[in-house]
């Protein structure tokens, strides 16, 4: 087998980023949106020794679980894997690269709970990420091709909310009249580089990312986003470093207030440019009172949330439980979980620790089990998963209950199987125990469809100390 080979071959299992999988001559092909049992042509794009990567030409025998994708732009950005996928099938697909990672990785059985549904399958991304580049001296709006910095330009964006498809106009108007300089990634030149839009239920934050400090026809701008929206603020975000970083870490509100409230589950709180939020707002209330239940918390309880981001779920706690703690390394998180605080009336059972996660929580969870003896621990790392310090400081005090939230199967199963037992660390390297005496039993798995029609899943893993 050798690049741009033409071959045929039957799907025989899908992927950890949900392609198909077909073996050829002893060589593993990955075929990206074919399903299993289809029969399908496909193109060699790369082989590495044992492992060939592949582009879908036609699919000669189709499976019952496929149905035409809504977006017209599907395949070429890299926003959408699953579009053609009938959603129960979706959801079986999701389910069982949960399984499989817990078994390959952590040699662990587990059985995972029915996905908690989205109540909409598309038009549900409450925050939307536009890249602004100049090819060859023409500007572009759009989304990336999968794995490039290559621009679709696009019109709209099916799993967006609706109100961001003005936005697109908007700005590819703004483009076209003020003729304003677009970023390019190899000169490092140009202004405009991402636009940047939430939604916090009908009020729009929209950043604009430059490549410098101030921005050319502003006026014109507020102009032509006055003829689309009600309320909007319009902030603008300084990054000049060619990396694959968004935003910088300067903003400047030149429209509007720049932040808004939103509520939810009975914490009040704002939500501001850098805020991180999650992206389904039904998932999002459905996932958090889950965790509030998984704890089973009471008036003598106390939790630790680590990487506790602006301390919405750290504020969901205070609410019944005698203390909760939330650590994170970015200040402005700290400073809006404060001000959290405050408006909530949950300065006294609410506390917010700005340092590293790895830094602080041995010591946070050595002084709160030596006063208080039964603690819980809420982690919700970012997709890299959990730092080896903080994994060990919680082996060392054992609490109770540990609910942990992930939006990567492969580091959670990780993780768990350190926590449990499973893994261990010998001679720097990260092995199967075998006979393990688990330290913790897990109560539950379960996804969440926090991203319908994407490879991504959201899970929710319960464990209680045995």
């Amino acid at each position: 087998m050798k690049k741009n080979d033409v071959l045929t071959a039957e799907i025989t299992a899908i992927g950890s980023n949900c392609e198909g999988i077909a073996k050829v001559d002893g060589i593993v092909c990955f075929i990206p949106f074919s399903l299993l049992g289809e029969k399908v042509e496909f193109k060699v794009l790369k082989v590495n020794k044992n492992i060939a990567f592949c582009k879908l030409l036609d699919v000669l025998t189709p499976s019952e679980d496929r149905v035409r994708p809504l977006c017209k732009f599907y395949t070429k950005c890299g926003g959408c894997q699953l579009q053609h996928v009938r959603q129960k099938a979706e959801f079986k697909i999701k389910s069982n690269i949960i399984k499989d990672c817990f078994k390959k990785i952590a040699g662990l059985e587990v059985e995972v709970n029915p996905i908690v549904k989205s109540e909409n399958e598309y038009g549900y991304r409450n925050k939307m990420q536009l890249p602004i580049r100049s090819i060859n001296s023409v500007n572009q709006i759009g989304l990336f091709y999968e794995n490039s910095h290559r621009i679709v330009e696009i019109d709209e964006c099916v799993i967006q909310k609706p109100i961001f498809n003005d936005v697109i106009k908007a700005f590819k108007l703004f483009i076209a009249e003020t003729q304003i300089s677009c970023y390019n990634d190899e000169s490092n030149a140009g202004l405009l580089k991402h636009v940047v839009v939430r939604d916090v239920k009908g009020k729009l934050l929209i950043i604009v990312v430059i490549n410098g400090k101030e921005l050319p026809f502003k006026d014109r701008l507020i102009d032509i986003l006055n003829g689309y929206f009600e309320e909007y603020s319009l902030i603008l975000n300084e990054n000049t470093k060619n990396n694959n970083v968004i935003l910088g870490n300067k903003f400047t509100v030149i429209y509007g207030q720049g932040y808004y409230y939103d509520e939810f589950l009975g914490i009040k709180y704002p939500v501001f440019p850098e805020s991180f939020m999650q992206v389904n707002d039904s998932v999002k209330e459905r996932l958090y009172a889950d965790v509030i239940k998984r704890l089973e918390l009471n008036e003598n309880s106390v939790v630790i949330d680590a990487y506790s981001g602006a301390g919405i779920m750290t504020a969901m706690m205070a609410k019944t439980a005698k203390k909760a703690i939330g650590i994170e390394v970015i200040p402005e998180a700290v400073k809006a979980g404060d001000e959290l605080a405050v408006l909530n009336k949950l300065s006294d059972k609410m506390t917010n620790i700005c340092a590293l996660c790895e830094e602080v929580l041995p010591d946070v969870i050595a002084k709160e089990k030596a006063e208080n003896g039964s603690i819980s621990v809420v982690l919700d790392p970012p997709r890299k998963g959990c730092d080896d310090k903080v994994l060990s400081a919680i082996i060392k005090a054992m609490p109770d209950k540990i609910v942990y939230v992930a939006c990567s199967p492969q580091s959670l199963a990780r993780d768990v199987g350190i926590l449990t037992g499973s893994l261990a660390w010998t001679n720097g390297e990260l092995k199967r125990v075998e006979n393990f005496v688990p330290r913790y039993e897990i109560e539950s798995v379960t996804p969440y469809d926090m991203f319908p029609k994407t490879k991504h899943v959201e899970t929710l893993v319960a464990l209680k100390r045995v």
